[in-house]
């Protein structure tokens, strides 16, 4: 673990100096060390960092949530639900098309269609933050399209599980997708009528006791988030969200940013770990083919997003960029695939 800190930060530190930004930098730390890099192998097992890994995303988006006010949901619900929405019709149903341009069968498509159609919440929460843009307008509808994603990949992997695994039956996919619906549903309420009394919970003036108190509360949900089918990501968002309102927000903003900064590092230079540079060549051509898919309907949704929020050019282009970024979920669906 010291090693993956160590190598992330002097790679990051060197990219600094010409202006790169970290994510990228900890990513490709993370391929040059390891096991499918010739060289110098550092982690010959991603999994070894797979605990760190989670508690470095489950903090991004516990982050997130904290930046995220209860009242962008209550004013701007309807706008977030139609710019999401889009967003989604979009990139998810152009991955399926393109997956059955392929030539795939219709597992294969869909999850190619996940792929291709969810953003990386990890990724634009660090791009977001990195370049300074979590006060600007445009943030609030790329938060809420993330939220919205967040929303549908809960469900969408709670239905694939059973298709993947070739359940014979609909009532498989039916409990699982019950199962999670459920239990989001139990999240919003808690988010809804619930902040008064996590308030309470962490209302102490010992920082140490409110770290302690803030960790234990975000990663516990994100672990029974797991549980039900719903992505650990979309726990530690809500948890965020609900101490975000509360008097101890600020102070908790304050005292996750070093967290998130550490771990944040560890998740991306795991993530680094389990690409293999020698797969690229075989699948050159489909991958082209899907970056420039996934960039115009990136293009396409940022359109969309701003009529509906009335933005202009600037604000355009910087949802369709950020949002491009596709990551951690990815890797869930296509862990789930190779294990089918």
């Amino acid at each position: 673990m010291g090693g993956a800190f160590l190598a992330a930060a002097v790679l990051a530190r060197l990219g600094g100096r010409i202006g790169l930004p970290t994510i990228p930098l900890f990513i490709l730390a993370g391929i040059l060390l390891g096991p499918h890099t010739p060289g110098y192998t550092l982690l010959s097992n991603p999994h070894d960092l797979e605990m760190l890994s989670a508690l470095g995303l489950v903090l991004l988006l516990f982050y997130l949530g904290l930046e995220f006010h209860m009242d962008d949901l209550k004013t701007g619900g309807r706008k977030m639900a139609i710019a999401g929405g889009t967003y989604l019709v979009l990139n998810v149903g152009a991955g399926l098309i393109f997956g059955f341009a392929l030539g795939w069968g219709t597992s294969e498509a869909l999850v190619l269609a996940g792929v291709l159609g969810i953003s990386s919440s990890a990724i634009v929460t660090k791009i977001l933050v990195d370049l300074g843009r979590i006060g600007n307008p445009e943030t609030r509808p790329i938060l809420g399209i993330i939220v919205v994603e967040d929303i549908f990949l809960a469900l969408y992997l709670a239905a694939l599980q059973p298709i993947l695994s070739g359940a014979d039956s609909l009532s498989a996919a039916l409990v699982d997708g019950g199962k999670a619906f459920g239990f989001l549903l139990l999240l919003a309420l808690a988010a809804r009528f619930g902040t008064k009394l996590i308030g309470t919970l962490m209302n102490t003036k010992d920082d140490e006791l409110l770290v302690i108190s803030f960790l234990g509360v975000a990663v516990f949900v994100a672990g029974v988030s797991e549980m039900f089918g719903v992505a650990d990501a979309i726990g530690a968002f809500m948890v965020g969200l609900m101490l975000g309102s509360t008097s101890s927000g600020d102070r908790i903003l304050k005292l996750v940013h070093p967290l998130r900064d550490a771990f944040g590092a560890i998740f991306f230079f795991a993530f680094g770990l389990s690409i293999d540079p020698g797969d690229l060549p075989s699948v050159l051509w489909p991958v082209v083919a899907a970056v420039v898919l996934t960039l115009a309907m990136n293009i396409a949704a940022g359109l969309a997003a701003a009529k509906v929020y009335s933005f202009g050019a600037q604000a355009t282009s910087n949802i369709a960029t950020t949002l491009v970024a596709r990551g951690e979920f990815a890797l869930i669906l296509a862990t789930m695939a190779a294990a089918a």
